[in-house]
């Protein structure tokens, strides 16, 4: 799910981080999109965005790949989750950092994911999930839960999703959040009976069709980017080959972009 980073994480480390040629190859075959302004990139799932655990760094750290002598590396405007993969946008200036965090703030985004989920096709199969969720925390791991509106720490959330493809066993939806709460989706998807393949925090299946599910399938495909004057941009990003392989054999049927 994606969100906003927080205030202390859009402060850069405190020393540069130095990088091996592979992790700067690896950051660089990333990039998906890139002009004076902005650089997007297509996260793959298992990597964190921000503040991982360990000696793996995270994208935000292997953004000093493209950092240029003397100057700051891109600043990454949101976040998706550690095993959601997908399109993720810098910033490459402070301007556009300050412009796009403040229309990110102001829900101007368009943000669209795939996800498989199970079993089969939601009922009904297109709808707007509009309930609101509080944190909670279980030792170190962070949760969140549906909650009444009026819920100490209720935060409003809403979710629209439409199924693309459908089986008896399971459905590709297209789910496209109105808000940007954390695992938004997992929860939402989870709520109404239908939690996202691999996801094991919120009852997701680890086995579907006889099929194993090797990750959380939540891939967001596209970020469509509010510009100045008025003009959008659209990034896209298809889905790793493990999720069209996964859709392929339990015949889900995949869209083109």
């Amino acid at each position: 799910m994606s969100r906003p980073p927080t205030a202390r994480a859009e402060k850069a480390p405190a020393r540069e981080i130095q990088l091996s040629p592979d992790e700067i190859a690896w950051a660089r075959s990333m990039v998906i999109y890139e002009d004076a302004d902005l650089l997007a990139l297509n996260k793959p799932s298992g990597l964190s965005s921000q503040g991982g655990r360990g000696q793996v760094h995270t994208l935000d750290e292997l953004l000093f790949a493209f950092a240029k002598p003397g100057k700051a590396r891109p600043r990454l405007i949101h976040r998706l989750d550690r095993d959601t993969s997908g399109v993720i946008l810098t910033a490459k200036t402070k301007p556009a950092a300050s412009a796009l965090g403040k229309a990110m703030m102001a829900r101007r985004f368009g943000k669209t994911y795939l996800a498989v989920v199970a079993p089969g096709a939601p009922d009904p199969r297109e709808g707007l999930i509009d309930k609101p969720m509080r944190r909670e925390e279980i030792g170190r791991e962070a949760y969140m839960r549906i909650c009444a509106v009026d819920a100490q720490g209720a935060e409003t959330a809403q979710s629209r999703y439409r199924t693309l493809s459908a089986t008896p066993v399971a459905a590709l939806v297209e789910l496209s959040p109105k808000t940007g709460r954390m695992h938004q989706l997992r929860v939402h998807m989870a709520s109404i009976g239908r939690p996202i393949a691999g996801d094991v925090r919120y009852g997701g299946a680890l086995s579907l069709g006889g099929q194993t599910c090797s990750r959380l399938m939540l891939h967001a495909v596209a970020l469509d980017v509010p510009l100045a004057g008025g003009e959008r941009l659209r990034i896209t990003a298809p889905p790793p080959a493990d999720m069209s392989d996964f859709c392929a054999a339990l015949g889900l049927e995949t869209p083109a972009f």
